[in-house]
């Protein structure tokens, strides 16, 4: 009791209130400038460790201070004023403190690294956060092997997109960046991504080291870091590695049912991986014949490894699909491409769900082959099956919409379509489709998404332009419309001489009789007919695709544009050989169509 006593007597409660006050201002002050200034983490932390070995050493000057006190009287008097100040700062830091917690909401305080993430994932609207997978570098000495980099870099998307506590940005977004020396902030902010994840493969014969590296875009902060030293029959784990310590390091559950991982499709047959992922690469190139052939000996390596027989199968369907002949050449040759390809696809759509039935990409392909037969139904459910497995993915986000937008569903067409650019906000084709819809939801400011797309630096595609072109007709804008139809590369599938003659005759528009002659304009510029006195023609490039035997998606006839055509007995015939009119009736009916009777309808 006397050492207390003697604690009071030289004044040693006070000094510690005191000192509190005092570090209490100072931690204020350091976790702003830290914030403000960017000042490393270790700042605050050195602080807060400066302060607390000061505590001891500020008790001890105060017990010497009290013995050489000469007059310890008038030290009451100056004690007891002092007891005022102190009691009054402690009274006034309990006052901020109320008032930051309740008048002005939550403060922002420095914390850990991965209590940091957590606070973020927390207070996201849907306890989800966005990231993206930049593209990881090759750094194996041979350019060849880029295709494994960049299909080690989309399996881990893959994966990571299966944590519900996770939006990841779609894969095509993310490559815009690959070989960019770009600030990680404006990338971030491009993507609305707060983190982002970057590294290397470096593949030498069997082994293969992965580096993955966790960065928080709005400052640079490296998060979370590591090397993968495996051997290649180990890749599927290091994946599910990477992925899962990825998701700790972001502090979210994985959401896994019991059994469940988050690489599932695995072979043990690494050639015929590697095969996969490089006829994976030719089909993003679009190179379907030489993807097609590396595909075939994917699965002729290992016929029980899934995710290659489904990409199979969008290739032989993509096949006749965009191949010269289709578009290009006699009826005969291409029902002949059409016919050996197509029975191809659907064996390997249901080859690849037999094996992995919880496989999105599968059913996918699956529906694909289900439009070719005039059976929108069976189409319109695989989609859904597809995206209940995996509701992100940007390919089945695509062409369901398309599908959607094609049977006149332009409302729900437009709803996936915004799920798909939240995925993929980056990608040309994807953007040029989607702004078509808005066009025909009567959206014209969809006009201004076009051309920035091609501002952004798309090549002049008939992908891309044409529909720039379509769009800028539509307005009366025929200049326009002919300038944007000259900048369109020669391609196997319009030559030249029909550009220059489309662009010619645009300048001319509209033209309310019929020239002499026309060109035999396939489906791309097929919509110049509108404006040069033949609107009925418009429709010639639907009857040849169905005489072929290729039922499409020809979203562009609900463009306001083809109003008048939508009302002939040519549209409401193609409606029926395309099986549109039972998949009305099946499904429900599109905002500008009815039923008339029993067995007809009119579109408006």
């Amino acid at each position: 009791m006397n050492f207390f006593a003697e604690l009071k007597r030289r004044h040693m409660y006070r000094v510690a209130a005191a000192y509190a006050v005092v570090v209490w201002v100072l931690l204020q002050l350091v976790n702003n400038l830290a914030q403000a200034l960017k000042l490393p983490d270790w700042v605050p932390a050195m602080v807060v460790v400066v302060l607390a070995l000061g505590f001891p050493v500020a008790l001890l000057f105060a017990w010497i201070q009290h013995m050489v006190l000469a007059n310890a009287t008038a030290h009451e008097t100056k004690a007891n004023r002092l007891d005022f100040i102190v009691v009054g700062g402690i009274a006034t830091v309990i006052a901020i403190f109320l008032f930051q917690q309740f008048a002005s909401g939550p403060t922002t305080v420095t914390q850990p690294k991965g209590a940091d993430v957590a606070k973020s994932v927390a207070n996201s609207a849907a306890g989800a956060v966005s990231i993206a997978v930049l593209p990881f570098a090759n750094l194996s000495g041979d350019a060849s092997q880029e295709f494994f980099s960049d299909g080690i870099t989309e399996e881990i998307t893959s994966a990571l997109a299966k944590i519900r506590a996770l939006k990841v940005i779609g894969r095509t977004s993310a490559f815009q960046f690959k070989g960019q020396n770009r600030d990680l902030r404006a990338i971030g902010q491009s993507l609305s991504a707060p983190y982002l994840i970057e590294g290397s493969v470096r593949k030498a014969g069997d082994q293969v080291r992965i580096t993955a590296q966790l960065i928080k875009a709005d400052d640079g902060t490296y998060l979370w870091t590591e090397n993968y030293d495996r051997q290649l029959t180990n890749i599927f784990t290091t994946q599910e590695d990477i992925a899962q310590a990825i998701a700790g390091a972001l502090s979210v559950p994985l959401g896994l049912a019991p059994g469940e991982t988050l690489v599932s499709s695995r072979t043990t047959n690494l050639e015929a991986y590697q095969e996969w992922l490089r006829g994976r690469a030719l089909m993003r190139g679009l190179f379907f014949e030489d993807a097609r052939k590396v595909l075939e000996s994917a699965v002729s390596k290992d016929p029980n490894f899934a995710p290659p027989w489904a990409d199979l199968s969008v290739a032989y369907a993509l096949l006749p699909t965009m191949s010269p002949a289709a578009i290009k050449g006699s009826i005969e040759e291409a029902r002949q491409l059409v016919q050996s390809e197509w029975p191809k696809a659907q064996h390997a759509a249901e080859e690849a769900i037999r094996l992995d039935p919880k496989l999105a990409t599968g059913h996918m392909a699956l529906a694909f082959t289900y439009v070719q037969r005039s059976n929108y139904v069976a189409a319109d459910a695989a989609y859904q099956r597809a995206l209940a497995l995996d509701s992100d993915d940007p390919i089945v986000l695509h062409v369901y919409g398309m599908l959607q937008a094609a049977t006149g569903h332009l409302a729900e067409a437009m709803r996936l379509r915004e799920e798909l650019q939240r995925v993929e906000p980056f990608v040309p084709i994807f953007n040029s489709v989607s702004a078509h819809i808005r066009l025909a939801n009567g959206d014209k400011t969809a006009i201004r998404t076009m051309e920035a797309s091609i501002q952004a630096g798309s090549v002049g595609t008939l992908w891309t332009h044409s529909p720039l072109a379509e769009a800028y007709a539509a307005e009366g804008r025929y200049a326009d419309a002919a300038n944007t139809l000259l900048a369109i590369e020669e391609s196997p599938l319009v030559s030249r001489r029909e550009i220059q003659e489309g662009a010619r005759l645009l300048r001319q528009a509209p033209l309310q009789t019929k020239p002499e002659s026309l060109p035999d304009w396939n489906e791309f510029m097929s919509w110049i007919y509108l404006y040069v006195g033949d609107p009925d023609r418009a429709l010639a490039f639907v009857d040849r695709r169905l005489d072929i035997g290729l039922i499409d998606m020809f979203y562009n006839l609900w463009l306001p544009e083809y109003a008048p055509l939508r009302k002939t007995g040519h549209f409401k015939t193609l409606m029926r050989r395309m099986g549109i009119v039972d998949y009305w009736k099946a499904r429900g009916w599109p905002d500008l169509c009815r039923p008339v009777g029993t067995d007809d309808f009119e579109c408006n």
